[in-house]
């Protein structure tokens, strides 16, 4: 998994001197920012996930902060932000809203939002996109936060045991090359 993510990931050398990065030199210098092991990176995951949820544009500079704050792998919590875009983001808003509404037991009586994305046109899309977010309401608000919760504790526990099973193959296939020569 290391090869992978460092084939994929940038040096922290160069983060750092990216000229509008410069000023924050300090803060980016902490080695789990960009060490490839198995709680930075999981701990990266768990950020994004959580982050990628996080409506507006805001995804990558929150998971950015979360990521040097709590001092996990960086490039990792920004990466993962990106299972969310305009295909995924709508089916998991509606995935948080029957989650809210199932904790919050909206259902039981109460008249349910309607679900149908709003049409949006070019010059007022922020608006419209307000207004059915306040639409949905406290099931929404409900089930946002817990849909992110559990998707950063999945993805924290299943990156650990994927990567704690590659070790453990990796180590009993030393020990069969071993036992073989």
């Amino acid at each position: 998994m290391r090869k992978f993510f460092r084939r994929v990931l940038p040096r922290h050398e160069t983060v750092q001197s990216h000229r509008w990065l410069k000023p924050f030199g300090g803060l980016l210098s902490h080695h789990n920012l960009w060490h490839l092991h198995r709680r930075s990176v999981a701990g990266g995951v768990a950020i994004g996930l959580f982050c990628g949820l996080i409506p507006g544009p805001l995804q990558m500079i929150s998971a950015a902060l979360l990521a040097v704050l709590l001092r996990v792998n960086l490039p990792v919590a920004v990466f993962t932000t990106l299972y969310t875009n305009p295909f995924t983001i709508v089916p998991l808003y509606v995935l948080a809203y029957e989650l809210g509404a199932w904790v919050s037991g909206a259902r039981n009586g109460a008249t349910v939002a309607q679900l149908s994305f709003p049409e949006m046109h070019w010059h007022s899309w922020p608006s419209e996109m307000w207004e059915w977010l306040v639409m949905l309401g406290k099931p929404f608000l409900i089930g946002l936060p817990l849909l992110a919760i559990s998707l950063a504790i999945i993805g924290y526990v299943a990156l650990r045991v994927a990567w704690r099973v590659a070790v453990v193959w990796k180590w009993r296939a030393r020990r069969r090359r071993r036992i073989a020569t």
